[in-house]
């Protein structure tokens, strides 16, 4: 090696340093060119928010003050700094949104479409059993497929309006009626059907909610493959309960959502009636029963999941089942142990259970409502600050219910490369002002009727609380005119499940 560098005229230790001088010189010379260089043109995109305050719920908790979203398709392209994305892109349509908060859009993990029209219906039966099966099914089973589409046009706008960008159906009468209503009003969904196979405890069920076995496998399988394509809104399978639904149903239900590639929305361990069931029948609690047969996995999406022991939530661990914690209803059952699934990185999101529950699909109260209930469990009998902050618990129906709905690496928080699902919230309001710091902002002052703008997989929906997809003034003339019907064949059914 020695000869070789001898005879070029020149050492290694004098070419090695040569070298590094050119490196240094060919490196300025770009920097130069690049300086003088005339400006690139602005980048094209479809959707250009400017003006508001960024809160990204990613991984860092990103805030940008004065920042800006840049969306290209139905996917976030780039996010900064208002001042500079007026230089960097040209755009099709511009949202001015100075004096709001961005956010990613929240999951609605459980909600009963075809239950929407109980809100504010009040109704007292003396017949036995669990509410759903005294006074819910029966409103269902009275409901016909236009009832159905009106069900979800009503609901997924509240949903809208109150900054829900995504729903996971618990599985109800009709489906492809829910699933036409959500294409429509634009929000993200998986609609479900509801499926009973046999009467189970608690009194009959109205004939029109029982299928076969053999039916509910083929309509679930039927419904999913109908829904495969649309890009926003798809179909789950749905297990009702575990007191309606046959051992055969549940095991190939199970097999069915490997083969779909999909998940199955549940009910479990919702009530003490359900864990004296499999108890009596199994000897084992519900997550326990699941796990016997096979069938805990992260497929099943179980809604409310309240009567838990520490071992059944070591079960859900395990098997990273998914749980929708609805805070509005657990509580009136029992403590609920979500504080102990978000340590356990369980994939818990918030739901509403739909408006039979309370009367609002608003997540921002359900939000509020669930860092008071896991206070009252964790905090206040130990005489013992909340162990779950506001912010944390948005964060929550951000981002665990987009890991719920098994979306969290396409939405739950505002990333390039995401899916444009953006929420803009006011705070000047009375009840908000001064409000400066735009998370605790959120997090702490803000319900459903801040929100201004919604915009879902790149299009808005609503702009300045106005609707761009649905004429609202004849949806409700609509209802108005077939609720009466509604509510006489509601009556009808409650009379003919009684005995009456």
């Amino acid at each position: 090696m020695e000869k070789e560098e001898v005879s070029q005229g020149i050492t290694r230790r004098e070419f090695l340093a040569a070298g590094a001088v050119a490196s240094a010189l060919a490196v300025s010379r770009l920097a130069r060119a690049e300086v003088f260089a005339p400006l690139a043109a602005p980048s094209h995109v479809d959707l250009l928010i400017t003006g508001c305050d960024v809160v990204t719920f990613d991984g860092k908790n990103t805030v940008v003050t004065d920042g800006a979203i840049a969306v290209r398709g139905n996917a976030i392209a780039w996010i900064g700094k208002a001042a500079d994305a007026s230089g960097m892109f040209t755009a099709k349509e511009t949202v001015m949104a100075s004096g709001l908060i961005a956010m990613p859009g929240m999951t609605d993990t459980h909600y009963h479409t075809a239950q929407q029209f109980l809100r504010g219906v009040h109704r007292v039966t003396h017949r036995k059993g669990p509410s759903w099966k005294k006074t819910l099914i029966p409103f269902e089973s009275g409901l016909d497929p236009h009832d159905v589409y009106n069900s979800g046009m009503v609901g997924y706008t509240s949903m809208i309006s109150a900054g829900t960008t995504c729903f996971l159906e618990a599985g109800g009468p009709h489906p492809d009626e829910m699933g036409r209503a959500a294409d429509q009003v634009g929000i993200r969904g998986r609609i479900s059907l509801n499926t009973c196979d046999m009467d189970g405890d608690g009194g009959p069920l109205p004939k029109s909610h029982i299928m076969t076995t053999s039916q509910a496998l083929k309509e679930n399988e039927a419904l999913v493959k109908r829904w495969q394509s649309n890009p926003r809104v798809k179909a789950w399978l749905s297990l009702r309960q575990i007191l309606v639904n046959t051992e055969e149903l549940r095991v190939s239900m199970s097999k069915l959502a490997d083969e779909l590639d999909t998940n199955i929305h549940t009910h479990l361990s919702e009530g003490t009636y359900e864990v004296d069931y499999t108890v009596e029948n199994w000897n084992l609690r519900p997550p326990e029963y699941f796990e016997s047969l096979g069938i805990f996995n992260k497929r099943m999406h179980c809604a409310h999941s309240i009567f838990l022991t520490p071992t059944d939530v070591d079960c859900y661990a395990k098997h990273d089942a998914s749980v929708a914690h609805c805070a509005f209803g657990n509580y009136g059952g029992g403590p609920h142990r979500m504080l102990d699934m978000i340590r356990a990185n369980i994939r818990v999101g918030l739901g509403t259970d739909g408006p039979n529950s309370r009367g609002t699909l608003d997540l921002f109260q359900v939000s509020h409502y669930a860092v008071l209930g896991q206070t009252l469990g964790y905090a206040t009998p130990f005489h013992a600050p909340a162990q779950i902050t506001y912010t944390d618990m948005l964060r929550q129906a951000c981002r665990g219910g987009a890991a719920a709905a098994a979306l969290g690496d396409q939405t739950g928080s505002l990333e390039v490369g995401k899916l444009a699902d953006i929420v803009l919230v006011g705070h000047d309001d009375y009840d908000q002002f001064t409000s400066t710091d735009p998370t605790l902002t959120l997090a702490q002052n803000v319900v459903g009727l801040n929100v201004r703008t919604t915009i879902v997989d790149g299009k808005v929906v609503m702009k300045d609380r106005e609707f761009l997809t649905v004429d609202t003034e004849k949806m409700r003339a609509d209802v108005m005119a077939r609720y009466p019907g509604m509510i006489a064949r509601y009556e009808k059914a409650i009379l003919l499940t009684s005995g009456g």
